[in-house]
């Protein structure tokens, strides 16, 4: 649902005084510019130097985030009589809208007219403040925001959603890879190859962790199940426990061990669940961290890997339009949780897209606001070495939810704990999905060579890449890899791949040595053949890279997620500092910290918004229902 409180308030008059001379005889006009995803065309026809109709394509546009500007703009450019920018907030500051409307200008200029006399401003109609009543508001409308308003209102709650962008989606839109889950049916459908996967993280955990009794307790139950699998090995190996030791593992050990049995033990009905919202996640692949091939991914029509969040986002926002005990507006920033004479959180108080002071009083508030990462502030303020890196986060990404709780009270873990990602294009700060090495690219320097095993998890992957000359890398891929994937062939529309017929023609386009690189692609390719990498002890050899063309995307590490935040209990009340629950407050997703201790695995994210927003939304509502039936008057 999307409320637009937007007005041109020009007559039809003054649009006809502000168009240049009166034209002879229709025109029609083409441009076209590059979007995010790919090109966009738009076409605008004009009579009498009024534009009648506008035509746009851009097939590449993510649906449900630039996709809306593809569908919306044209229609607002012909009321407008011109080219006007309706998306105000920064969820759309990407190459999609600057895109459209360089394409629109062009068109107007194949028309024959002047796109400088065809600008508009839009003009903002002042709102009066909005009071609303809901047994739960949720604020921020990301994955996990989407996910504990559908289970909220499943469990008959009437709830609203504020999100202080133009549009849905958060980070969750910008994940590129997938959800893990362990003990899926998905899994029993795909062969289980690398047995040295679960050799290798049964010894790290003898060799490192031999004094963390949580991770030699899980190691002890994993090597019972795996000595049992081995003995008799039916369908495919993988369990909770297994999972639990690879984000512990990944962690560093300072992951809470209650949020993690919770993440893990939940994922495979959550990947049911999304089945029921018209999500399925069926792919399955190694993603850096995990012992086995874990990672849930979308296919399209075409049975290509698609990106996760893209694919996702749309459709939980749909889920949340289908329901009509639920309300999501967006334009409307949180700025107070508002709290009762017991401390108890009962609303919120939060700004409209004019300044209007908008309340929403509710029985329960959930916190789902994200992190900080796209706060470089806030960022340096907790980890000072991280000053001058780019980040992959979404502008909308402030850590405001953890202030806004901070003020009553709420405690904080791990705030120091900040992930940066080894894959982020160099150029543009677009994240490199790491699905792309888990189903076979290799990382290599500016002298050609591979340098760390490319699957390991991203901590390790980006301070071996940082210390590369001058910090960078280019991952590699082949045809075949592309052939598979729509989102490498994106990554191919949006420009960021070089490409070569051979080895040494990539090599030239990198400007890289071509006969060390040739060499290089060989020596990988035989470890492939092998299933054994002797140089970084890489246990994922999904294929190898000996398809011509060749292609290449220059990566280096970016800012990417915050782990730390909001301290919760595994039913996702938030805690205060004295250890208390803070009565009313809720919280899910990356606003919250403990789950993934110093350093998130690849394709928790998804898992810890979906598991952690479905508990957060029905705790909230079964506490709103609960308040609501104590303050009913006695029959």
């Amino acid at each position: 649902m999307k409320r637009r409180i937007l007005s041109l308030c020009v007559a039809l008059a003054m649009l006809l005084a502000l168009a240049p001379a009166a034209l002879a005889e229709t025109v029609t006009g083409t441009g076209t510019a590059q979007g995010y995803g790919g090109m966009i065309t738009v076409t605008i026809t004009l009579e009498d130097g009024v534009i009648t109709d506008v035509k746009a394509e851009g097939p590449d546009e993510t649906p449900g985030i630039g996709g809306n500007i593809i569908d919306e703009w044209p229609q607002a450019f012909v009321n407008a009589n011109g080219i006007v920018d309706t998306y105000s907030g920064a969820t759309f500051a990407g190459t999609t809208r600057p895109g459209f409307i360089e394409a629109a200008r062009a068109a107007l200029e194949d028309a024959g007219v002047n796109p400088d006399d065809y600008m508009r401003e839009v003009v903002v109609e002042e709102a009066d403040d909005e009071a609303y009543e809901a047994d739960v508001v949720i604020i921020g409308a990301g994955g996990a925001g989407m996910t504990a308003a559908i289970s909220a209102a499943d469990a008959g709650a009437h709830v609203i959603v504020l999100e202080s962008q133009p549009a849905v989606g958060g980070n969750s839109v910008k994940s590129t890879g997938g959800m893990n889950a362990a003990k899926t049916a998905d899994q029993d459908e795909n062969e289980f190859g690398e047995e040295a996967g679960v050799e290798k993280t049964l010894k790290a955990a003898a060799d490192s962790w031999a004094d963390n009794e949580t991770i030699t307790a899980l190691a002890a139950t994993v090597q019972e199940q795996w000595d049992a699998y081995q003995a008799n090995p039916e369908g495919y190996f993988d369990s909770v426990e297994l999972f639990a030791l690879d984000t512990l593992i990944g962690g560093k050990g300072l992951n809470d061990p209650d949020l993690v049995n919770t993440l893990v033990g939940n994922t495979a009905d959550a990947i049911d669940w999304l089945r029921t919202q018209g999500i399925d996640l069926t792919d399955v692949a190694s993603f850096g961290g995990a012992s086995v091939k874990r990672i849930h991914r979308p296919l399209d029509e075409n049975g290509k890997v698609v990106s996760v969040g893209a694919y996702t986002v749309p459709l939980l926002e749909q889920a949340c339009e289908a329901r009509e005990n639920l309300l999501l507006l967006t334009d409307t920033t949180a700025k107070k949780i508002l709290t009762d004479e017991n401390g108890a959180a009962v609303g919120v108080e939060a700004e409209g897209k004019t300044g209007n002071t908008v309340v929403v009083s509710a029985g329960a508030v959930i916190l789902a606001t994200g992190g900080f990462g796209a706060n470089l502030e806030m960022v340096v303020q907790y980890k000072p070495e991280l000053e001058g890196f780019m980040t992959t986060n979404a502008a909308g990404i402030q850590g405001q939810g953890i202030a806004m709780a901070e003020e009553l009270g709420a405690a904080t873990v791990d705030m120091e704990q900040i992930q940066i990602h080894p894959t982020v294009q160099a150029d543009t700060a677009s994240l490199i999905t790491e699905g792309l090495r888990g189903d076979g690219a290799i990382l290599v320097n500016a002298n050609g060579e591979r340098f760390i095993d490319e699957v390991g998890t991203r901590d390790v992957v980006s301070a071996a890449e940082i210390a590369q000359p001058d910090s960078f890398s280019w991952l590699v891929v082949d045809q075949k890899m592309v052939d598979a994937s729509s989102v490498i062939q994106g990554y191919i529309k949006k420009g960021f791949m070089f490409s070569g017929e051979t080895y040494e023609e990539l090599a030239e386009a990198l400007a890289i040595p071509a006969d060390t690189f040739a060499a290089t692609m060989e020596t990988w390719n035989g470890y492939v053949a092998e299933k054994n990498d002797p140089d970084f002890g890489r246990t994922s050899f999904a294929q190898p890279l000996d398809t011509a063309p060749f292609y290449a995307v220059k990566v280096t590490a970016g800012i990417h997620h915050t782990m730390g935040g909001l301290k919760i209990d595994t039913e996702t009340h938030v805690i205060n500092t004295d250890g208390a629950i803070i009565p009313g407050l809720f919280a899910a997703g990356e606003v919250t910290g403990g789950v993934h201790g110093g350093n998130r695995l690849g394709g928790n994210a998804v898992a810890d918004f979906v598991v952690f927003g479905r508990i957060a939304g029905e705790q909230a509502a079964a506490y709103a229902a609960e308040l609501a039936a104590s303050l009913a008057p006695a029959a």
